[in-house]
């Protein structure tokens, strides 16, 4: 099993989404997911650095050009999903993942603090 690094850009990009009223606390993450052919649009449109943002880990031993070097995807590359950070913490428990769980959990509450 890959051992997977928290990804800080995209730790930090969430905390600023979410201090900024940036979150859907609503939409299924099934729903708002973005399909592939969106992850690509937006890898185009905004660069790799960009879209990488959008992952709470990275893995180490996957290309640094591959799109399977960011995992545990938060939100739909315009707002957090509540429902994502929870699936995110989920996996990352289940994968034995627990500093990715940690961030998601932490990010969890910063969210649900910042609605009330």
């Amino acid at each position: 099993m890959p051992t997977y690094r928290v990804n800080e850009a995209g730790v930090r990009h969430a905390r600023e989404l979410i201090d900024a009223g940036e979150f859907d606390d609503t939409t299924e993450w099934s729903e708002a997911a973005p399909s592939t052919e969106e992850r690509n649009e937006e890898i185009d449109e905004a660069g790799r650095e960009e879209w990488s943002s959008w992952y709470l880990a990275v893995d180490p031993d996957a290309g640094e050009q591959t799109k399977a070097r960011f995992r545990f995807p938060y939100g739909d590359f315009s707002r957090v999903n509540r429902a994502a950070l929870i699936h995110a913490k989920q996996r990352a428990s289940q994968n034995d993942h627990p500093e990715i769980e940690r961030a998601a959990d932490e990010l969890l509450e910063r969210l649900d603090a910042k609605r009330g």
